[in-house]
């Protein structure tokens, strides 16, 4: 069976490349951790209405999810002791919303758990397995960067509770990884579906993922061309549903306008020169342009 790994950034930045950033500015190393916070929390909430969408079946994965629950619930709250003790905030965190996107990107309108349970479970396993992989790759990188830090107090106790996360959510992965395993066994058939549910959640994964994090010149055409690439995962005839009902909103992405602003203003209130000299020149050439200029620089 098909093992499949997040991707980087633009296929150009990974995970150790942005938190090596995020670790040496403290505002944004604590919006992060809020981001982290925020995830935990909302994913008790998604697994609660998952639970009551299966309706008591299968009993063992609703029995499971319910330990999923658990543990996203005991993440969050180390995660909001944490923030609070470092005077942080612990309100909804500013800029795009990985977690909505997701969510909108799913195909809700082709899943019925009353029509075919089956394939809606698999459908739920993939993505589900899918984000905790990216959520593993990123603590398991914030880890390796927190300890190429300096080893400040706070850095320490940041460490310290990301290390005690990481493991339960990588036994998340084995578990999605087990489930899915067992399901493609079943027959050629189950093999099929399972394949083209990892492929279509990772592809639905990777859009959220950089629509959370591209706000430069052509970000809507990027976000597009990746609701297309989503959509190619699907049968032919739910493809134009799906396109038509997402397209408006990727296509106009208020959201996106709304998080430029607010970077823009940031950046300027911050440093005004550093807005000039670097925010400007990344949001009008892209983050591809401007890590490849980088790296010649520094060669």
């Amino acid at each position: 069976m098909t093992v499949s790994y997040p991707r980087k950034f633009q296929k150009v930045l990974g995970a150790r490349d942005i938190l090596k950033r995020v670790v040496c500015d403290r505002e944004i190393h604590l919006i992060t951790l809020n981001r982290y916070r925020y995830s935990e929390q909302r994913s008790c909430k998604d697994l609660t209405e998952l639970i009551e969408k299966l309706n008591g079946q299968p009993r063992e994965l609703v029995r499971d999810l319910s330990h999923h629950i658990s543990d996203e619930a005991r993440h969050a709250m180390w995660l909001t002791d944490l923030l609070v003790e470092v005077g942080a905030d612990i309100g909804k965190p500013p800029g795009s919303s990985y977690i909505n996107e997701f969510e909108r990107l799913l195909d809700h309108e082709q899943q019925h758990p009353a029509q075919n349970l089956e394939d809606f479970v698999i459908s739920s396993l993939a993505a589900i397995n899918v984000t905790e992989k990216r959520g593993c790759e990123y603590f398991s990188a914030h880890i390796y960067a927190l300890k190429q830090a300096p080893q400040t107090e706070e850095n320490i106790k940041i460490r310290e509770t990301i290390e005690k996360i990481l493991p339960e959510e990588a036994g998340h992965v084995r578990w999605g990884n087990r489930r899915l395993g067992e399901i493609a066994h079943k027959s050629l058939e189950h093999q099929q579906k399972v394949e083209q549910a990892k492929r279509k959640y990772s592809a639905i994964e990777q859009a959220a993922f950089e629509s959370g994090m591209d706000i430069t010149l052509g970000a809507e055409l990027r976000r597009v061309a990746n609701l297309v690439e989503v959509a190619n995962t699907m049968p032919l005839w739910q493809r134009p549903q799906y396109l038509m009902e997402r397209l408006p909103q990727t296509l106009l992405a208020p959201e996106l306008q709304f998080t430029r602003i607010q970077a823009a203003q940031k950046a300027w209130q911050r440093d005004p020169q550093t807005f000039i000299e670097k925010f400007v020149p990344m949001f009008l050439n892209g983050i591809q342009a401007t890590e490849i200029n980088r790296k010649k620089t520094t060669v």
